[in-house]
């Protein structure tokens, strides 16, 4: 073997390795993906992932008060009143313990199931808290504490 020969190769494993390297530090930056909540309504469905969440440990009120104010980027789904709302979570949502707030108002028990439904009527009746053609409805996983919050929009579809 030539001596160009051996420094193309030793110069081809140091850009491999390099480039295994800075693939392994891209991926260290990345942030873990949250455990999935889903609601459906008739045909339509959206899932998103927490908007505070963090890895399993508990939020402050100062962070649930937060995250429960911030509505940007939060997915919208069209509920018929005469619809069934059916709320699914990842299994680790659910052995945690899971709560639905309407309007920022506890709507539901805690549950450890990973499926519940709710009739549509109720998001837009003024008896639980609604005012208008859309509802804000969160997610709150945790028992006694909060260790994370997924939130939509339901908008009146009639």
């Amino acid at each position: 073997m030539t001596s160009l020969q051996s420094a193309v190769r030793r110069r081809r494993a140091v850009a491999a390795a390099g480039a295994v390297s800075a693939g392994l530090l891209v991926l260290t930056a990345c942030d873990k993906p949250t455990p999935m909540a889903t609601i459906t309504a008739g045909d339509n469905s959206v899932h998103s992932e927490a908007i505070c969440y963090k890895d399993g440990k508990d939020l402050t009120a100062a962070d649930l008060a937060k995250c429960l104010k911030d509505t940007s980027g939060i997915e919208t789904i069209k509920v018929d009143p005469d619809d069934t709302v059916r709320f699914g979570v990842d299994p680790k949502i659910a052995d945690a313990g899971w709560t639905i707030l309407m309007n920022d108002q506890q709507l539901t028990d805690s549950s450890n199931k990973t499926y519940r439904t709710i009739p549509g009527s109720v998001f837009f009746n003024a008896q639980y808290g609604a005012t208008g053609n859309s509802t804000k409805v969160s997610i709150k996983e945790g028992d006694k504490s909060t260790k994370g919050v997924w939130t939509f929009k339901l908008q009146k579809d009639s």
